[in-house]
């Protein structure tokens, strides 16, 4: 699914390049760019996919920073046999909403705010102290490549609550929804 057409002059410019620049990218007429960006013309969907092939090929150019240059590398982490008390004690302490399951190197799970009220609201508070993380924690969240660029992230942390950065395929660090607003700045 292809963003809105009229979308293409905001991500064009953020980008930096002309239209002339997009035409000869896309394989069409700079007038073509015009008018579709201007609304006077609707592209055809082939029209529309070199387009934003173009534009998502030069994004991905554009994008110096990593995934590496966001990810926190002090990297919080509890075992399955964590229970749902010691995730509350290690998020209050920290003073985060999300901790990954490890079972030594390797992400397992994911135990979250959300995962730790739902227990409570399904099992009640009692079984708090004694439900283990196996039984009640989330999936793995993504796992990206310390050299990902960054403007593949956001769309990413939409989706989940945090995201895992690897190097020389080991974890090496993890990047939160707040991590990411640091790419705004």
């Amino acid at each position: 699914m292809f963003p809105r057409i009229d979308s293409i002059k905001q991500i064009r410019l953020k980008i930096g390049i002309t239209q002339k620049k997009l035409a000869s990218l896309a394989g069409v007429s700079t007038s073509m760019i015009n008018q579709i960006e201007s609304g006077r013309s609707q592209p055809s969907y082939e029209t529309a996919k070199r387009i934003f092939d173009s534009l998502a090929t030069l994004e991905v150019k554009s994008s110096s920073h990593k995934a590496g240059d966001f990810c926190s590398i002090d990297i919080v982490k509890l075992k399955p046999s964590n229970t749902l008390h010691d995730a509350i004690k290690k998020m209050r302490k920290f003073s985060i909403s999300q901790v990954p399951v490890f079972v030594g190197s390797d992400p397992v799970g994911l135990v979250t705010e959300d995962s730790i009220v739902k227990h409570i609201s399904d099992a009640g508070e009692s079984e708090l102290k004694n439900a283990k993380l196996e039984n009640v924690m989330e999936p793995v969240p993504p796992v990206v490549d310390f050299d990902t660029p960054a403007n593949i992230l956001t769309p990413l942390i939409r989706f989940s609550k945090c995201i895992l950065v690897s190097k020389k395929s080991k974890i090496y660090g993890i990047i939160t929804a707040t991590d990411t607003l640091k790419m705004l700045e």
